[in-house]
């Protein structure tokens, strides 16, 4: 059966946009003008060499790369794995919830620091050991139900926490085909800030992480993860673009340590470094998502309709510069649904539609 959205472009004010994040400093990426694995190359010898604040200055940096300005809106600790976007959620203030060595063994006791890809993969070695771009605030008891385990698409949940994050097997099937063992899955709404952290771990360390053993990893220091988990990130990155969240977090750190996370800076890295991988999945979707229309397409009065035999996850409207012009999360399946995009002038705009299963980006015209 297939399903209809509704989108209506409407001009509101510019302040919606005031908070953009900036710019990173000019010349920034001047060197990163390579594809492939020279590419990788070229951004490893952008951001090495930064400067190391030190484990307990991780808590430091926290104070300004993870409060909470984008949901409850209440300065509270900003944790992935307990944050609830829409519902209830744990609530940890700075400097009173930390870890100090007692509690954690429910959710929302304690929070503490968790090393998106597991310290022992590298053996608690700095600088990776308080690397503030892959280590982020965290709940205690989710940090160790999490572990070591890799990150990934959970067929059947073993455990389900409180914001829906959970852990399982994986489901050895589509995206995620070619492992089976037990993976910790996050909200849709941080899969993509996740797979952009492991792929800023892999480049930054690009001289070190093929001598780590860990089951996302390859041993080596180009392609650096197994086909799995690489497809699994490359999709979840596909899916959930860029947010004004992480690119806040971007410049905060790059205030700390000095040096940035040039897949947030620029999503389309990632895809000129494994450009054969995104092409197989882009077709893999384009089959998934095949049957679907946008119309009318031109459009004179900023309204759109569209329809899928898909479920849709996320339609993402970006402008021709790249920038997202917004986001809407899980939308509703109802005809008379509107959602409102603003400063949208005549021209071309790209839509970025994703299921469970895939994602596809179509061209409108607003005439």
């Amino acid at each position: 059966m297939k399903k209809t959205y509704s989108l209506l472009f409407t001009i509101i004010t510019f302040s919606v946009f005031a908070q953009q994040a900036l710019p990173p400093p000019a010349g920034y990426y001047s060197t990163a003008t390579g594809s492939g694995y020279i590419l990788k190359t070229q951004l490893y010898n952008i951001i090495k060499g930064h400067t190391d604040q030190g484990y307990t200055g991780l808590y430091t940096t926290y104070l300004t790369s993870d409060k909470d300005f984008y949901y409850e809106n209440d300065g509270s600790l900003l944790d992935m794995y307990t944050e609830n976007p829409t519902g209830p959620e744990c609530f940890f203030t700075y400097g009173i919830n930390q870890d100090d060595g007692l509690g954690g063994t429910a959710e929302c006791q304690k929070y503490n620091r968790e090393h998106i890809v597991p310290q022992s993969v590298f053996s608690s070695a700095t600088p990776m050991y308080s690397d503030a771009h892959f280590v982020v605030p965290s709940d205690k008891y989710l940090n160790a139900q999490r572990g070591n385990f890799p990150f990934g698409r959970v067929q059947t949940a073993s455990n389900t926490y409180t914001n829906g994050s959970k852990r399982g097997n994986n489901q050895n099937s589509g995206y995620s085909a070619g492992y089976s063992n037990t993976v910790f899955e996050p909200i849709d709404e941080f899969k993509g800030d996740i797979a952009r952290m492991i792929f800023y771990f892999i480049t930054r360390y690009e001289n070190t992480v093929s001598s780590y053993t860990y089951d996302m990893f390859n041993g080596t220091s180009n392609q650096v993860l197994t086909n799995t988990f690489l497809n699994i990130l490359l999709t979840w990155h596909l899916n959930d673009p860029v947010s004004v969240r992480e690119t806040d977090r971007n410049d905060a750190i790059f205030a700390r340590q000095g040096n940035r996370n040039p897949f947030i800076d620029n999503q389309n890295y990632v895809c000129q470094i494994w450009p054969t991988q995104c092409a197989t999945l882009s077709s893999e979707s384009f089959a998934i998502l095949n049957d679907i229309s946008i119309y009318p397409n031109p459009t004179s009065n900023g309204a759109f309709s569209i329809t899928s035999t898909e479920q849709l996850k996320t339609i993402t409207v970006f402008n021709v510069n790249g920038q997202i012009i917004q986001e809407i999360k899980n939308p509703n399946t109802v005809t008379t649904e509107t959602y409102n995009l603003s400063n949208l002038s005549s021209g071309f705009y790209l839509v970025q539609l994703a299921s469970e299963n895939g994602s596809v980006t179509k061209k409108v015209i607003v005439n």
